[in-house]
């Protein structure tokens, strides 16, 4: 497989948080995958993509000069370094440089030989004088003490080469630059930091962090941008997922890494009105637009949202979105209207700046949108709480239109690999929103899996030109909505039409405190779930029992009863009367001494919502 596509898709595991980390090889050692990503998202690696066939000198020292501080910055040699390389040679730069840095030497007869093999103790002892040793480091004969002190620095961990004279691979040399990262340098520190990076908690280089450092970008994807790439992509994503060049679209932003040989595209935008700019128009770090605050991720969308730049309070605007969700350029609104839909949550009056110091007042309405998202849109005309709409933004202007949208009488049953619901598969990227009186939960497609539909659940679906469901909202399938935690203590003071409630309850490690309702809900002290405000909740119900039991992978096993756990499943312990938040792993470690809630059953979409250590 070649090593840029290799990289590329590793990677995209290790981006996306819905994959798990991949697996260690036998031993201490780390996974090739994870050597693979360090290196290549560094620039170290190099040769033609086969990691099994043995390595030369020149594509050695190739990376060695790479792994070094500023080596990514050697070109080619301005002469001939050695007779057999000659400054035409793709790495007489590299070689030059090696030399130079007192990595490595030429052999007696004044020639390199670029095409030889490189021994195992070379290998090592280019590593040992990366890390600051040097030969007056070592006692005896070489290579005995350069390879004492690289199994001593656990530089070996996953090369296959054993002896000292046996021949490196392009492998061997992936796990040896891999290993190098954390070493010790001669004067202790790990030897990342001299090129600008950490370890992690465990020790290990920051792989997501050195991707982010080598990744270039944000660029705004134009028509004939790809031209500009200074190399051809080996893989494409687009909204996290493969794609292809042809796939990004004009308004997309673009990052990518010219030496894993990847590009990253993301589509999201949002669209409206500028209502603050803080903490300044000097020295903008945020911006808020249809409600929403967004950092500002690029110096680029800083300055055109400055007191310097194009836009203001009180226009309208298309923002850019990044990776991370800030807004990394900015756009007129004309360039590229767009559209929500979602449930309106809200109506009412806002203040709104005019652009000239003042302000004034419009009907705003609030929209939970398909994404997850709430937005906020003047508009005029009327608007119904708890209908299904479509926001357009206007192209003139930036005004905005909300139709409402007729429910859904489409019913079906979700395959078990949750891929499709009655006759229409879920499009790529598709956006499920699950509402539960006013909150929503974004859904991904497997949680539906196997579960029947009808026109009821279904509030609403739209198809894209291919026939696939690219918009859905349920209304309250899965229960994913709402809050849940523990009801602590349960009070009742006076008698008749004076009777008054108060209510104690922990909502995912917070306690809130309803004291003397009227209203009394139907809950006992224990496990429960609410609805609305958590601070003032609008309805609050028990949740059921299980038999105790233990944790067995995502499921919580109750004698031959098994019930899957929710991915926000809250654990509690309870000790001395008290609760007090804590973690799946302390719960799979306390040996099984489990008691579980469930909301509804797993056929209705129901999940395990808390636990309790008892």
């Amino acid at each position: 497989m070649n090593l840029k596509r290799l990289s590329a898709l590793l990677l995209a595991a290790c981006l996306s948080l819905s994959l798990a980390l991949p697996a260690l090889a036998a031993g201490d050692g780390a996974s090739l995958e994870d050597a693979v990503q360090a290196v290549s998202a560094l620039g170290i690696l190099t040769g033609d993509g086969n990691l099994s066939k043995q390595i030369t000198r020149a594509e050695f020292v190739a990376m060695a000069v790479k792994a070094s501080p500023g080596g990514d910055g050697v070109g080619q040699a301005a002469s001939s370094p050695y007779p057999d390389v000659p400054k035409s040679h793709w790495a007489s730069g590299y070689v030059e440089a090696a030399v130079h840095r007192g990595l490595v030497t030429a052999y007696s007869d004044g020639t390199f030989r670029p095409d030889g093999e490189v021994k195992l103790a070379e290998g090592a002892s280019m590593a040992l004088s990366l890390l600051g040793y040097s030969s007056g480091d070592f006692s005896g004969a070489f290579p005995s003490g350069q390879m004492s002190m690289y199994h001593s620095l656990k530089l070996g961990q996953g090369v296959a080469a054993a002896g000292p004279l046996s021949p490196l691979s392009v492998q061997d040399a992936v796990y040896l630059f891999y290993n190098l990262l954390s070493a010790r340098t001669k004067e202790g520190a790990p030897y990342i930091q001299s090129l600008g990076y950490s370890l992690d908690a465990s020790g290990k280089p920051d792989i997501v962090s050195l991707v982010n450092g080598e990744m270039e970008g944000p660029v705004v994807a134009r028509k004939g941008w790809s031209a500009t790439l200074p190399f051809t992509p080996s893989q494409v994503y687009r909204n996290g997922g493969s794609a292809t060049l042809g796939a990004i679209q004009d308004y997309d932003i673009v990052y990518w890494n010219q030496s894993m040989g990847t590009v990253w595209a993301y589509a999201k935008k949002a669209t409206g009105l500028i209502q603050a700019i803080a903490p300044s128009g000097a020295a903008p770090t945020s911006v808020t637009v249809a409600g929403r605050t967004y950092a500002i991720e690029s110096s680029n969308a800083a300055y055109d949202l400055s007191d310097l730049g194009r836009y203001h309070l009180g226009d309208t605007v298309t923002l850019l979105l990044g990776r991370d969700g800030g807004v990394a350029a900015v756009a007129d609104v004309s360039a590229n209207a767009g559209e929500k839909i979602g449930v309106v949550v809200s109506v009412e009056n806002a203040s709104y700046p005019d652009g000239a110091g003042g302000s004034y007042t419009a009907q705003t309405v609030t929209l939970l949108a398909s994404d997850g998202q709430t937005y906020q849109y003047q508009i005029r005309g009327t608007c119904r709480k708890g209908s299904v709409v479509r926001a357009a933004i206007s192209g003139q202007g930036g005004e905005v239109t909300v139709r409402g949208l007729s429910s859904s009488s489409f019913s079906g049953a979700v395959n078990k690999e949750g891929t499709q619901l009655g006759k229409y598969a879920f499009a790529q990227g598709v956006e499920i929103l699950d509402v539960s009186e006013g909150r929503g939960a974004v859904i991904h497609p497997s949680r539906l899996a196997g579960m029947s539909l009808d026109s009821g659940k279904i509030r609403y679906y739209a198809l894209n030109p291919q026939g696939e469901i690219e918009t859905l909202i349920l209304n309250d399938v899965t229960g994913d909505a709402y809050q849940y935690g523990i009801l602590t203590r349960l009070d009742e003071s006076g008698e008749g039409t004076s009777k008054y409630f108060s209510y104690t309850y922990d909502i995912a490690g917070v306690s809130y405190s309803l004291p003397g309702t009227t209203t009394r809900f139907r809950v006992n002290c224990g496990p429960i779930r609410i609805l609305g405000d958590a601070a003032n909740p609008e309805r609050m119900y028990s949740l059921t029992a299980a038999k105790d039991g233990q944790i067995v992978g995502n499921q919580f096993a109750a004698g031959s009863q098994r019930y899957t756990l929710s991915d926000n499943v809250l654990v509690y312990e309870y000790r001395d009367g008290r609760y007090y938040l804590s973690t799946l792993a302390r719960a799979e470690e306390s040996g099984g001494n489990l008691a579980a809630w469930y909301d509804k059953t797993e056929k209705e979409g129901g999940r395990i919502r808390v636990i309790v250590i008892k």
